[in-house]
């Protein structure tokens, strides 16, 4: 029987047993022995039993009332404020689980309090970090717009500061957009459509994406990779993922480099690999570089915002892959990302 695998409550009915085992023995004396005034005596004896087996239930309901009242105290201490109160449930019995159940529901409210705590400063942080990344645009903004009603006569000078501040609203912009896309992951709300994609095809559109600025910038983007090559993907979001790569391998280049973007399949994964040979990233910071608003202390970029990576790697784990970096300072960076079983 469950009930009795606590030894308080065995010891309790054990002695009960032993009390009504004695007072009946005692009884059946009388009777055998044939004793005068037996029945006095073994009423007397019935009284005597009523009082034992009320000072034993007293016992065990004071031990029980007891233990209770000290579960009770250590609750009230909780809700008072004091995080580290356990009640003691070193013992076997339904009672002592329910104290250890309740125990598991007092660290399940730390962690979410911790948990809200610890979200509280991220987002504090987070808002700090995207008021200090739009500091500087709007500080570039006001200045430019400043030069520029200086300069009305100057039609040069104007159209200069007008390619300025479109860049400054651009940067805004893109710095905008990642971080509410940042903020869907975080809340959940994101839904991928995952469908079976042809790599290559995916591929051309991110060349395609960045043409222009390669051109401009003297730099070039080759894809290698068979054209058979297939992903299972939200088609959107992952050329997404390997757009922000792109973007900096050439915010990361000087003329003449090569930014490379290579693919591979085989029966176990699929694999795309986005290298360059630009100016690499600096040992202390290849650990830091998916963290967001995360900027080097030997960085000389001054256009990013610390975003774009950090939605690489969430979009990536969406997809169940995984992004791994290799980088040698002045020879060049590699990005990996690997979808395992990727097409099922």
């Amino acid at each position: 029987m469950s009930v009795l695998v606590n030894s308080k409550i065995k010891y309790f009915f054990l002695a009960l047993i032993l009390c009504i085992s004695l007072f009946t023995c005692i009884a059946a004396v009388f009777i055998v022995l044939k004793v005068e005034n037996a029945a006095i005596y073994i009423f007397l004896c019935m009284i005597s039993m009523a009082f034992s087996l009320i000072a034993l239930c007293y016992r065990y309901f004071s031990w029980q009332d007891k233990i209770f009242e000290n579960a009770s105290g250590q609750i009230a201490q909780f809700i008072s404020g004091n995080n580290n109160v356990r009640i003691n449930c070193d013992q076997e019995g339904k009672m002592y689980r329910f104290f250890h159940d309740v125990n598991i529901l007092v660290s399940i409210l730390n962690a979410r309090a911790e948990n809200e705590v610890k979200s509280k400063e991220f987002l504090k942080r987070m808002i700090s970090d995207i008021s200090h990344q739009l500091k500087t645009p709007l500080a570039a903004l006001n200045i430019y717009n400043g030069i520029m009603m200086d300069e009305t006569d100057n039609i040069g000078t104007i159209h200069q500061f007008i390619d300025l501040s479109e860049q400054e609203l651009d940067r805004i912009e893109v710095l905008v957009q990642n971080f509410l896309k940042i903020t869907k992951f975080d809340a959940g709300t994101i839904v991928m459509d995952k469908k079976i994609e042809n790599l290559a095809d995916m591929m051309e559109v991110v060349r395609k994406h960045f043409t222009v600025r390669a051109e401009l910038e003297g730099k070039k983007i080759i894809l290698s990779g068979n054209s058979n090559v297939t992903l299972l993907c939200d088609k959107i979001w992952m050329m997404e993922a390997v757009d922000n790569i792109v973007k900096n391998a050439l915010d990361h280049t000087k003329k003449g480099d090569v930014v490379q973007v290579e693919w591979k399949h085989t029966s176990a994964f699929v694999q795309i690999i986005i290298s360059d040979n630009g100016s690499g990233i600096h040992s202390e910071d290849v650990h830091y570089i998916f963290k967001r608003f995360y900027r080097s202390r030997f960085s000389k970029d001054t256009k990013g915002v610390g975003l774009g990576l950090s939605l690489t790697k969430s979009i990536i784990e969406e997809h169940n892959g995984t992004v791994e970096v290799y980088s040698e300072l002045g020879v060049g960076t590699s990005f990996t990302i690997i979808f395992l079983n990727s097409t099922q």
